[in-house]
């Protein structure tokens, strides 16, 4: 099987460090120590609203890492703007409401297709891999395929929240049809959203996926041992399910 890539998000650190203003704890610092502790890659959201990454943290997460950084965008002339100006390995537009806690679901693309083609073609352009994070429905890959996205990223975040049993199967089962459906359309396949110790071994499990995106759960999981060790935790489940050749 081919090497299954870990990228890293840090919004929450920034998350925490805006509770009380300030510059700790710093998401720069803690992008470094992902960065040693074996991430393949950093994530960062820069949110319309500017909720927890910033401006100045994109800037200078591109120049203190020497890992891929995948910038996450909503489809905005605003933050094509920046991906132009950033160049980031990667950008990976999201949908995003205001008043949402987090990302909710994948990017309806069917329908959309008018206003995120010139949005893709500008990226693409520059030399920018475009991921577009989706749901695992047909429809919604192939009118990805259509666009001239790269990437797919599949949201796993409705088989997270599933409880253990035949609900969470059925999202799986959703998940792994997908991720066959992208492949064969040409898709490079990632998948992200609400993963944990618990959940990421069936999806690391699936050949298709070359690259998890993790966020929240190791920023909460790190309060406790510590972020290097929770990656270096997930790491290890992620390779258990995927033994590199």
């Amino acid at each position: 099987m081919e090497y299954l890539r870990l990228g890293v998000n840090i919004d929450h650190v920034a998350t925490v460090r805006n509770a009380r203003g300030g510059t700790h704890p710093s998401p720069i610092a803690a992008a470094l120590l992902a960065q040693k502790a074996g991430a393949d890659g950093i994530t960062a959201h820069l949110r319309e609203d500017r909720r927890h990454i910033r401006d100045d943290d994109i800037t200078a997460l591109k120049e203190a890492i020497d890992i891929p950084l995948n910038f996450e965008m909503a489809a905005t002339d605003e933050m094509v703007a920046v991906a132009l100006k950033l160049l980031p390995n990667a950008a990976c537009i999201v949908p995003e409401r205001r008043e949402e806690l987090t990302t909710e679901g994948g990017l309806a693309v069917t329908g959309q297709q008018a206003r995120l083609s010139p949005l893709i073609q500008q990226l693409k352009g520059a030399g920018i891999r475009v991921s577009l994070f989706v749901d695992a429905e047909e429809a919604e890959l192939r009118a990805a395929a259509d666009l001239g996205a790269d990437i797919v990223e599949l949201h796993t975040g409705r088989y997270c929240d599933s409880p253990a049993g035949n609900q969470r199967s059925q999202e799986y089962e959703r998940i792994a049809k997908g991720a066959q459906i992208a492949a064969a359309l040409g898709l490079e396949v990632h998948a992200g959203h609400g993963l944990s110790f618990e959940t990421v071994p069936e999806i690391a499990a699936l050949p298709e996926i070359v690259e998890l995106n993790i966020g929240h759960f190791l920023i909460g999981a790190a309060i406790y041992t510590g972020l290097e060790d929770v990656i270096l935790q997930m790491r290890q489940l992620m390779s258990r399910a995927r033994p590199a050749k």
